[in-house]
């Protein structure tokens, strides 16, 4: 459903799925109260985590859970690397809603977008629990027609209010999960993660 930028907000604070762009590929997002209906959307198994996205770091940290060195190492990796391409997995507090992660419920992928709509609308909803906009097991849909033929009851933004959005990426985010010996990547994506940065493994 093609809507303008001020409902697509009012819809995702109601509960409703949104879709806008990132600097990655496009996100499917919703409350993460009602993380269950990306998976039922996609036709995904509880299996496979969602993140969540926010406008700024201050908005991600009630979710984790950690020691005082530990916050200050992801601190310094998100203030180098966010907003961008970069997802952060990291213990999880008692604040994550039951259902964005089953698969692993002690750990969260955090992300902060370098992107002018998704922060736009971030920072008016809040943290909102997303992943890409596809069919599981299918590519990631990276256009507005794509997402309005294969998502028709998604609130996705009209095309007048993208003109003059700078484009993604077209590669996903990549993934540094902390564990007590640093950062190990998970997936590679846009970001190349600095070993002058904390500490990480492969």
């Amino acid at each position: 459903m093609l809507i303008d930028f001020d409902a697509l907000v009012a819809g995702a604070k109601s509960g409703q799925l949104v879709s806008f762009p990132t600097d990655t590929v496009p996100a499917l997002a919703v409350r993460p109260d009602c993380a269950g209906l990306i998976f039922q959307a996609k036709q995904r198994t509880q299996d496979k985590p969602l993140i969540l996205m926010a406008a700024t770091a201050q908005s991600l940290w009630q979710f984790v859970d950690g020691s005082l060195r530990d916050r200050e190492i992801w601190e310094q990796v998100a203030e180098k690397y966010w907003p961008g391409a970069l997802t952060l997995v990291l213990p999880c507090s008692k604040n994550v809603p039951q259902g964005v992660n089953q698969a692993d419920p002690s750990t969260i992928g955090l992300r902060v977008p370098n992107h002018a709509i998704a922060l736009a609308i971030l920072s008016q909803t809040g943290a909102l629990a997303t992943t890409s906009v596809n069919r599981s097991g299918e590519p990631p849909l990276q256009t507005i027609t794509e997402i309005e033929t294969h998502f028709p009851d998604v609130l996705t933004l009209l095309p007048s209010e993208l003109e003059t959005i700078q484009p993604s990426l077209g590669m996903p985010s990549t993934v540094a999960k902390w564990s007590d010996t640093g950062w190990q990547i998970l997936r590679q994506g846009a970001i190349n993660l600095d070993d002058t940065v904390g500490y990480y493994k492969f």
